[in-house]
């Protein structure tokens, strides 16, 4: 089973990299080049244990949908996203935070599986593992920026709902 795992290290309180990493709305803007949208269950705000999104998007020149849940919630240490149903066989997308004498280190784990078998796991060579890459280095770039930066409100606002 492919693994990729990131870590940031970013200039901020742990709480503010946690509900920013669990924000709708910037994973929304971190993937503005694929027209990623939140199509059902929790479309705005941040999400929370029990929590489900569906997202529309368009990789590989498809346009597709996927959803995820939240199956694990332990603010602001960890969370955990499983798909439910989508273009993936499986996959889990592990959230690590620690706070550090700077701010907070920043982990993520994704671990996933392509369908189709032999020919799903020749497409994580070509291109997958490199397109999954980009994606989370985009958001993980974006969550930096704006946790460093007094932009963090925008994303935040809706933290009543932060559970």
């Amino acid at each position: 089973m492919p693994r990729i795992e990131l870590l940031t290290e970013i200039l901020a309180p742990i709480e503010t990299c946690f509900d920013l990493a669990r924000s709708v709305d910037l994973h929304i803007d971190s993937t503005n080049h694929t027209n990623e949208r939140a199509v059902d269950g929790v479309t705005s705000g941040l999400v929370r244990l029990g929590d489900t999104v569906t997202w529309e998007a368009t990789h590989f020149l498809v346009r597709q949908q996927l959803a995820i849940e939240v199956v694990q919630y332990d603010r602001p240490r960890h969370f955990r996203d499983s798909m439910i149903w989508g273009a993936f066989k499986h996959f889990d997308h592990d959230h690590f935070f620690e706070a550090t004498d700077t701010g907070t280190r920043m982990k993520d784990v994704f671990e996933y599986t392509s369908p189709l078998g032999v020919f799903g796991r020749l497409a994580n060579i070509l291109f997958v593992d490199r397109h999954m890459r980009k994606l989370l280095l985009l958001r993980n770039g974006l969550i930096k920026s704006v946790a460093e930066s007094s932009d963090a409100g925008r994303y935040l606002s809706a933290r009543a709902n932060a559970g």
